[in-house]
């Protein structure tokens, strides 16, 4: 018989006659191609869509029609649904988006019509319209409390280009002296000044000329670092000390850390002359549990 491999063609003689199992290794099945080699061979068709799109939003369900997650072109949902993605489906045949879907509703109720969530959900929304890509609604929830707030909270705290910084080393601190304690909380002392003059709020009418007119030679006179642990300041804005402060503690809180805080008095040190440093000094107490 005659044996093909390849491009040659060999002849053999009755002697050389392979047995059936030799013949059945030779002539085996082809290896399953991989998914690479499937992509090459056969390129994925585009993927349908019905008009009535179910769907499993991390084991959350939902329905919407297609037209609605194709509502805004640049989005992430628009993308997925537009026939060039391959989307998995669930055992039930609804297809699955590998996300939280608590909020999933709200993303919908906008895509549908515009209806934007009640406050105390507003920033959650935000999140999920950032992950879908949802530039038109990150601009009206961006309109709206507490956003808005946040950007105008936010600008204040432009002007302290070390303010998250400084709260990280706040709870450095705080951790490195409680687990040095084996204590349930930490104390450390923070200075938080508004104006860069080493005067109190009483002496400023006195002592206009010094604020604005000194030299650079005088300026360096009162240059000092208070014994604290952490100074936020100085800076030029409306916002007051207490502002700062109630930034300083919001955003500890929202890293779920307990802290008190309490006024114990100003630095106090002297500077040249008759002039003291006059700057607040608080005690933050942070809790661990």
């Amino acid at each position: 018989m005659v044996v093909v491999t390849g491009q040659n063609k060999v002849s053999a003689t009755p002697d050389d006659a392979m047995s059936s199992s030799d013949a059945e290794d030779d002539f085996q099945e082809p290896a399953t191609p991989t998914a690479t080699q499937a992509g090459q061979a056969l390129p994925l068709l585009p993927q349908q869509f019905p008009e009535v799109v179910p769907l499993n939003v991390g084991g959350m369900f939902f329905t919407t029609r297609l037209s609605t997650l194709r509502r805004y072109e640049d989005t992430m949902l628009a993308a997925m649904f537009s026939g060039r993605h391959y989307i998995p489906t669930d055992a039930e045949g609804r297809y699955f988006i590998d996300r939280d879907g608590t909020y999933f509703g709200d993303i919908l109720n906008f895509l549908r019509s515009g209806d934007l969530p009640p406050q105390e959900r507003v920033r959650s929304v935000y999140k999920e319209a950032q992950y879908y890509s949802i530039g038109p609604l990150l601009d009206n929830l961006e309109d709206i409390q507490p956003l808005k707030g946040e950007k105008v909270r936010q600008a204040f705290l432009g002007l302290m280009p070390y303010y998250k910084d400084h709260l990280e080393r706040i709870i450095e601190i705080a951790k490195l002296r409680a687990m040095q304690r084996k204590a349930r909380f930490a104390k450390l002392k923070v200075c938080v000044f508004k104006e860069e003059m080493p005067i109190t709020p009483y002496e400023c009418p006195h002592f206009n000329s010094l604020r604005f007119e000194r030299s650079e030679s005088e300026t360096k006179l009162f240059e000092h670092h208070c014994e604290v642990d952490v100074s936020f300041g100085p800076w030029e804005a409306v916002a007051d000390v207490y502002d700062l402060l109630h930034c300083i503690v919001s955003d500890l809180s929202a890293r779920g850390i307990a802290v008190d805080h309490q006024c114990i008095g100003v630095c106090d040190k002297h500077l040249i002359n008759h002039y003291y440093c006059k700057r607040p000094i608080y005690e933050f107490k942070i809790t661990w549990w």
